[in-house]
């Protein structure tokens, strides 16, 4: 292969040379370089043009002297020749057998720093050109050059063959072709440069956290829960691991803008820690109405349909006018194969967990460009999330449902020019995103026709969430932006509609309620136990529900005080956490108004919460870095005591929510040996299977009451029962422990009382043992003994 000289400078201040030029100033200079030994190639290839033939190529091969390592000085343009060459800064001679099969090469332009140029003085020191390997350019080292770097021999002398260093500066080059590339580094080398990589740094304590997760899992002794639920069950490498994913969180937020795949991961992975070890390790169904649900889909799939104005004991009725949830978990059950939703339905509280986080993602970013803040209230949102309603339920499906189309609304239903100064980037907060592009009337009408099967079924599966989601249109109707009457209307025609055919004998049946209970603010904010819990696990319970509230909401009104730009653009968020509220002054939903108020303000109140310990990047006052530094120790510690929060508030009272297969057992055989329309009377409701084929029985949970009836029922609890059994009517008295967990938490009895009410059925005459084993007993009313 013939080799060309490089193209000739044009960028130095030299002017180019025209063709005739060229051509003598060659001619001459192959002239000089027969006549006079020991000239180089790299002296010749600096002197050559690009349109050097192939005979060109050829005498410069001819002309370089193997026996002399000395290159000859170049001939500039006026044909005079440059000063010698340092001997410390000689190229390394290039033998012509080399020379003549190396590629083309193009030129390197070494340092300004470097040699003075052919016939320039040595005071102005210009760029030196010096033939170089052909590099690809992604593989280019990002440092300088070295001064010179002679071609590397290819063919049978590139192994044996290495170019001699010049001078300090010197630097071997790598072989042509495949043989370029560069040793790769040592395998510690490179373990230590993996090790300390960001993404090694985010890896490592999830490792770790899993590690503890799966040793500690099998640890746990949920089979034997005393008062404290599993908060004494769990192993320390549980708590640990919490603790340990926490504080990887916190590391990932410092890439959260640029690598946001790691927070969350890490969300999920504290989702999985926190809400998986019953789907787990339970062997039977967590949580009492889980269990009654579970009852309801085995029956919809027995007869394949329901009954809206057929009258069930114990409100079951309201179910068959509410069947749009359970309708589609027996269409699951079908699709899965499986016997009953018993089989999955411990894993609800996961897959509902995952399915909101990318809800509220969307919805979170709609007001904040900050990934950080968006990652924190996602974070929080989990942790303050432990009201429970995330089972396998009615209202945890509707308010995903009712999250998807909030999310919908705010980004894409904002009415044109309602932004106003909103979109000067200026007057709001550096975490603040832009507002969404608004929308035409035809693209809101289509986004309503889109969002009418969401609320049609949300309608169709609860009772309270269609109220919430007119509230909260409501509530952004009062903003400009957002001012939506079509939808507000649809929404509310959908409600009514079903109210009125499916829902009507429930909806009228709470019409009746409101004279007593509307207004009454304390009545219906009241906790659905009926007195004061008592015992150290129930009491620490409460403590933490209690707590965890007004931590929220502490950090949630600190933001919204301080960061008032940012509420500016995030009002949509306020509002929404705002808008419950006033449920307060309708109902009480059955004891469970202020869960369920707390629970649909929860996405707001968590992102200021989130706001309040994020502070925003770029402003550069005293108090901004100084509020950087004091978040920056606040987050974690506040991350981790709302972890110490959550636990308590949701696995504190796992005695009333695991209940061992021989329990269930127990259950169960009682209601197969009740006749059909027996009376079947608990202390409460709340214990799995109280359901069991709930439209063969009545049933009389007698201490949901007010607590002085209870009290008075301790006194004579034989007589007291007897007294509300109907006449000729067969009944079975089925007492569990999980019952004597659930009344002494919700505060039914006073401590103890369940035990003395148990005891004294067991001696009543009235009533005689028919079962009994270290779960429960179960007793039959026997009216012809007794007065």
């Amino acid at each position: 292969m013939q080799r060309q000289g490089p193209a000739p400078e044009t960028g130095s201040g030299v002017p180019p040379q025209t063709p005739a030029t060229d051509r003598e100033a060659e001619n001459r200079e192959q002239e000089e370089a027969r006549g006079r030994p020991g000239g180089t190639a790299a002296g010749q290839g600096e002197a050559a043009t690009e349109r050097g033939v192939a005979e060109q190529g050829a005498a410069a091969g001819e002309a370089a002297g193997p026996e002399n390592g000395r290159p000859a000085p170049a001939p500039t343009e006026t044909g005079k020749t440059a000063p010698a060459i340092p001997e410390a800064r000689k190229p390394a001679p290039v033998t012509p057998e080399v020379e003549a099969a190396a590629p083309a090469i193009p030129e390197t332009r070494k340092p300004a720093t470097a040699i003075p140029e052919a016939g320039k003085s040595a005071s102005a020191i210009p760029e030196v050109e010096a033939p170089a390997p052909a590099i690809p350019e992604a593989r280019k080292p990002a440092s300088a050059t070295p001064l010179f770097k002679a071609p590397a021999p290819v063919g049978p002398q590139a192994e044996t063959s290495a170019p001699a260093p010049v001078g300090r500066e010197a630097q071997a080059p790598a072989p042509v072709g495949s043989a370029s590339r560069t040793a790769p580094p040592a395998p510690r080398g490179r373990l230590a440069v993996a090790l300390r990589s960001p993404d090694a740094l985010n890896l490592v304590p999830l490792l770790v956290a899993a590690a503890l997760w799966l040793w500690a899992l099998p640890g746990i002794d949920f089979r034997d829960i005393e008062q404290f639920g599993l908060l004494d069950r769990f192993p320390l490498a549980f708590y640990a691991a919490l603790t340990v994913l926490t504080c990887g969180f916190v590391l990932t937020l410092r890439r959260a803008g640029t690598a946001p795949l790691w927070p969350a991961t890490y969300c999920a992975a504290m989702l999985v820690a926190l809400k998986a070890p019953p789907a787990i390790l339970y062997d039977t169904v967590r949580y009492a109405w889980a269990s009654k649900h579970d009852a309801i889909i085995s029956r919809l799939l027995h007869e394949g349909t329901v009954h809206p104005g057929r009258e069930l004991s114990g409100g079951m009725g309201a179910y068959d006018q509410w069947p749009g949830f359970f309708s589609l978990d027996a269409a699951l059950v079908r699709a899965f194969g499986v016997d009953a939703a018993a089989s999955f339905i411990n894993w609800a509280p996961v897959a509902l967990g995952l399915l909101t986080v990318p809800v509220l993602i969307l919805v979170y970013r709609t007001f904040s460009d900050d990934w950080r803040l968006v990652w924190t209230g996602v974070w929080i949102f989990q942790l303050a999330n432990w009201v429970g309603q995330d089972y396998l339920s009615p209202q945890g499906f509707s308010y995903l449902l009712y999250l998807t189309v909030f999310a919908v609304v705010v980004r894409h239903f904002v009415l044109p020019g309602s932004a106003g100064a909103l979109r000067d980037r200026g007057g709001l907060d550096p975490a603040a995103a832009a507002v969404p592009p608004p929308t035409t009337t035809r693209q809101r009408a289509i986004a309503v026709l889109i969002l009418l099967p969401v609320i049609a079924t949300i309608n169709a599966s609860h009772q309270l969430t269609p109220v919430m989601l007119c509230a909260t249109l409501f509530a952004l109707c009062l903003t400009r932006r957002y001012r939506n009457i079509g939808l507000l209307v649809t929404s509310g025609a959908v409600m009514l509609v079903w109210n009125l055919t499916m829902g009507r004998e429930l909806f009228l049946e709470t019409l009746g309620t409101l004279r007593e209970k509307a207004g009454d603010l304390l009545g219906n904010s009241r906790p659905g136990f009926a007195g004061d819990p008592t015992g150290p696990g129930p009491e620490l319970v409460g403590s933490a529900n209690v707590l965890m509230v007004l931590a929220l909401g502490g950090l949630a009104v600190a933001a919204v005080l301080l960061r008032r730009k940012l509420v500016r653009s995030a009002l949509p968020l306020v509002l929404a956490a705002a808008a419950p509220l006033p449920m307060f002054a309708v109902n009480d939903y059955g004891g469970e108004m202020i869960f369920r108020v707390y629970l649909f303000g929860l996405p707001g109140s968590a992102f200021f919460a989130a706001a309040a310990l994020v502070p925003a990047v770029g402003a550069a006052s005293r108090g901004a870095v100084i509020a950087r530094r004091a978040t920056a120790v606040a987050l974690p510690v506040t991350l981790v005591a709302m972890l110490a929060g959550f636990l308590p508030s949701y696995y504190g009272k796992e005695g009333m929510h695991y209940a061992p297969p021989g329990e269930t057992a127990l259950t169960r055989r009682a209601f197969d040996r009740a006749p059909e329309g027996a009376l079947i009377l608990a202390a409460t409701g709340a214990f799995p299977d109280a359901y069991y084929r709930y439209d063969h029985y009545e049933r009389w949970f007698f201490t949901e009451q007010e607590v002085d009836e209870n009290l008075r029922m301790l006194k004579d609890p034989a007589g007291y029962l007897a007294g509300g059994i109907p006449a000729d009517r067969p009944a079975y008295v089925i007492l569990t422990r999980t019952q004597g967990e659930a009344v002494i938490g919700e505060g039914y009895l006073p401590e103890g009382g369940f035990d003395s009410l148990r005891g004294a059925l067991k001696r009543s005459p009235l009533f005689q043992v028919v079962e009994e084993n270290t779960y429960g007993v179960v007793l039959r009313y026997r009216p012809t003994t007794g007065g």
